[in-house]
């Protein structure tokens, strides 16, 4: 996160002719490496180019609070279909995840909490056939996603044992208690809504926005988020980058846009 690259004194103290040579060799590869990262897309359109038929997205949000619309809308441009969707929820309305629903593009979707009042394209969908539903409960839901990304192979929860979601699993009782085996998610693509960025790719966040951003970047083999501000490296805080640039693909900046209760867009 730093743009700091150690001098030749620190990193040669100590060291033989030959790996003072190699460790000189090495800060220059350093440096020109940081000069050349950049992350920024100039378009969504530049920044989604790479998904894939079949991919599973990963997209964070939770009800409307940090759902990238933007990428989302971009995706649905992209044309990518027989995707597997990754959210918490299942859509709202007629716009976002629910927009990328009716669009025929998501052959499954994998969600702790699908049905709202306003989740009819979900209904739909989910009643006539069309889209494939796996019920995670939400705790669950975000500890498969957190596995995925810290590289944990399987772990054991309670929650679910004794109930349909756990038919077809692996149990066991430990220390008089019983739990559920559960395997973690991973991910293609994240589709992350960020509030600032620089162009390495570490990323901070707007309050309750975060949510799932961070732990599905790490989960996916690559993670797209929009921000409403780039700044120049070093701009950011270290002490308050929530992802680290090492998960994190591409960056696009977009528009802030007012918002009303429950997080909708207002009309113009």
């Amino acid at each position: 996160m730093a743009d700091r690259a150690p001098s030749i004194r620190q990193m040669s103290a100590g060291l033989t002719l030959a790996q003072r040579k190699r460790t000189y060799t090495l800060r220059c590869i350093f440096i020109a490496d940081r000069s050349m990262i950049d992350k920024i897309a100039n378009s969504i359109a530049e920044a989604l180019a790479d998904v894939k038929d079949g991919s599973t997205v990963m997209i964070g949000g939770f009800g409307t609070a940090g759902i990238p619309d933007e990428l989302i809308a971009g995706l649905i441009a992209q044309g990518a279909k027989d995707l597997t969707v990754v959210n918490n929820n299942a859509g709202n309305g007629d716009a976002g995840l629910a927009a990328l629903l009716a669009a025929g593009r998501v052959r499954k979707i994998i969600c702790s909490f699908p049905r709202q009042a306003d989740s009819y394209v979900f209904d739909g969908l989910y009643r006539s056939g069309q889209l494939e539903l796996e019920l995670v409960p939400q705790g669950n839901l975000s500890e498969r996603i957190r596995a995925a990304g810290a590289g944990i192979g399987a772990f054991f929860t309670p929650t679910g044992f004794g109930t349909e979601l756990a038919k077809g699993k692996e149990t066991r009782e430990i220390n008089g208690k019983h739990y559920v085996l559960e395997y973690p998610i991973h991910g293609d693509v994240a589709l992350i809504k960020a509030e600032c960025g620089d162009r390495w790719g570490n990323l901070t966040y707007r309050k309750t926005a975060r949510n799932f951003g961070p732990s599905m970047a790490m989960a996916c083999k690559q993670a797209i988020a929009s921000v409403h501000e780039i700044v120049a490296l070093g701009g950011l805080d270290p002490e308050a980058v929530v992802t680290p640039a090492l998960y994190v693909s591409k960056i696009v900046k977009i528009e802030r846009q007012a918002t009303q209760g429950g997080g909708f867009k207002k009309a113009a």
